[in-house]
C-alpha cells in the first residue's frame, strides 16, 4: 500500500441486526481513516429456482414479491444511504457464497468488518459459519462485531 492507496474496508451486510451493527461500526472507521467503504451484499438463486409470491396489501392490492436480486441491490441502496458522507462502494455478488464474496473483496482489504451472525442458522451460536470461516481465512485482519450486553438478554 502506497501513501496515495486509500485504507480499504470491507463489510459483509444482509440487512441482519448484526449486520447493521457491523456496518455502523464500519462506517464510524471508515470517517476516522478517511477510507473506501466495500459493502458486499450477496444473492444466490438458479433462475428457475425463484417464483414470485403474490402478496395483499392492507388496500387490498395484489404486488409480486421482489426478486432475490432486487432485495440484494434494495440492501446496497440502504447501506449506502446509512453510509452518507463515506466514500461507498457497493458489491452486489451473484452465485456465490457470502463468505467467498467477502474473502474475495478481503483480498484487496485492509480491514474486513462482519456481524457476528446472520439471518441463517441456529439462534444460539455465538459465531455464524459466514463470520468464523471470514476470521478462519482472511487474509487481513477480521473485526467481528458482537450484539452490545443490553441487546443479548431476551
Amino acid at each position: 500500500m502506497t501513501n496515495a492507496d486509500p485504507f480499504v474496508i470491507v463489510v459483509g451486510f444482509d440487512g441482519s441486526k448484526q449486520s447493521r451493527d457491523a456496518l455502523e461500526w464500519a462506517i464510524q472507521e471508515s470517517k476516522y481513516r478517511d477510507a473506501e467503504l466495500r459493502v458486499v451484499t450477496v444473492w444466490n438463486k438458479a433462475p428457475m429456482s425463484w417464483y414470485p409470491a403474490l402478496l395483499e396489501t392492507a388496500a387490498g392490492e395484489i404486488v409480486a414479491e421482489d426478486s432475490p436480486e432486487q432485495q440484494a441491490e434494495a440492501l446496497s441502496a440502504d447501506a449506502a444511504q446509512a453510509a452518507a458522507g463515506v466514500n461507498v462502494v457497493k458489491l452486489t455478488v451473484r452465485n456465490d457464497s457470502a463468505a467467498s464474496a467477502i474473502l474475495k473483496a478481503a483480498r484487496e482489504a485492509d480491514l474486513v468488518v462482519v456481524g457476528s451472525r446472520g439471518h441463517g442458522g441456529f439462534a444460539g451460536l455465538h459465531i455464524g459459519s459466514v463470520s468464523a470461516q471470514v476470521a478462519s481465512h482472511s487474509p487481513c485482519p477480521v473485526l467481528v462485531v458482537r450484539p452490545k450486553a443490553s441487546s443479548q438478554a431476551g
